[in-house]
This record gives structure tokens, C-alpha cells and sequence, in this order.
């Protein structure tokens, strides 16, 4: 027959109070999901952003530096895919005009930037020390710098289908760009969040 293992009072009221604690402590901390809607919802296009990266909340936990890495490599993900769709649809056009040919030419080189300066970002991230560490400042602007590019890139991708592509062309890719856009912003804002913690 098994034996109680008898708890002085004071012992008792401390294993309770640890076990209060720790449920205390996870219900105050949410779900994963909820961590990525609570910080999505601080991004310029909160709805996009969730529905984004709500599949990763079980990798991110409730790491902003883990989000924001998601971010970014949606990001680029989005914008890799952007330009294959506009690569498609100048390819399936009947005929294209050279003003529209020279925007989209334009436009795929900007994201192709874009993919690059979100990816580097991306590795810049992952050999991140600690808050405290001394290059921490210095890696974190790097990743503000190159994420800030990659959204001009993309803003630049924009203005050129604005202001030399037809109305077709452009109301054709014009979406697809946007939401990389919208993406990277996004991407953006949870990157400064990793830097004011």
C-alpha cells in the first residue's frame, strides 16, 4: 500500500503557490495564436498579417524575433511569387507595348531586390545575439535597414505599373504587389517591436 508523503503546512502552501503561479503565468501569456493576433494587431494591416502567420504559431511561441522572422520570410516568400505571376501574365499577354514591357522589366528587378534585402534580413535575425549583447544594436539596424528597402523596392515596383503600365497590365499585378507591400510593412513593425523590447 501505497503511503500520502505528508506536507508540513508551510510546504504545502508553497507547492501551492508555485502551481497557482505557473497556471497564472500561462493563462497571462496566451496561446501562441493569440501572441501572433496581439502583435499583428500593432501592424499598419493587422487582418493581413494574422492571417498570414497565425499557421506559425506554434514555431514562434512567444518570441517576437521568431515573428518577425516569419514575417519577413512570408515576405519574400509573397514577393518570389509576385514575380513569377507578373512573369506570367507579361508572358501571356498578346501583345505588350514597350513602355509596358520596360515598367514590368522594372518592377520584376525591384523584387527581385526586395526578395534579397527580406532574405538577408531573415539571416541577420537568426545570428542575433541578446538584447544586452554589444552588436545587437548594430544587427538590428542592419535588419531595419535592408526590411525599409525592400519596401521602397516594392513601393518602387508600384509607381512604375502607376505611371507607365496600361490599365490591364497594371490592374493585373497591381494586387499581387500591393499585398507584398502590405506584407513587408507588416514585416516592418514587427521588427521594431524586436527592437524596443
Amino acid at each position: 500500500m501505497a503511503r500520502a508523503i505528508p506536507f508540513s503546512p508551510p510546504a504545502l502552501a508553497f507547492l501551492l503557490a508555485v502551481i497557482c503561479y505557473s497556471t497564472c503565468a500561462v493563462t497571462l501569456a496566451g496561446s501562441p495564436t493569440d501572441f501572433v493576433r496581439s502583435s499583428c494587431s500593432a501592424t499598419r494591416y493587422p487582418d493581413l498579417c494574422f492571417r498570414c502567420l497565425a499557421s506559425y504559431a506554434p514555431a514562434v511561441r512567444h518570441s517576437p524575433r521568431q515573428l518577425a522572422r516569419a514575417a519577413m520570410a512570408v515576405s519574400a516568400d509573397r514577393a518570389r511569387s509576385a514575380s513569377t505571376y507578373v512573369s506570367r501574365v507579361i508572358a501571356g499577354a498578346k501583345s505588350v507595348r514597350p513602355r509596358d514591357a520596360g515598367a514590368v522589366q522594372d518592377c520584376l528587378e525591384n523584387m527581385a531586390d526586395s526578395v534579397d534585402r527580406l532574405r538577408r534580413s531573415e539571416e541577420e535575425l537568426d545570428g542575433l545575439g541578446g538584447a544586452g549583447s554589444p552588436e545587437f544594436a548594430w544587427h538590428m539596424s542592419n535588419v531595419r535597414t535592408w526590411c525599409s528597402a525592400a519596401l521602397t523596392d516594392e513601393n518602387t515596383c508600384l509607381d512604375s505599373l502607376e505611371e507607365h503600365c496600361s490599365g490591364g497590365i497594371r490592374s493585373a499585378i497591381r494586387p499581387k504587389v500591393v499585398e507584398v507591400a502590405q506584407m513587408t510593412s507588416n514585416a516592418l513593425a514587427l521588427v521594431n517591436r524586436v527592437w524596443s523590447k
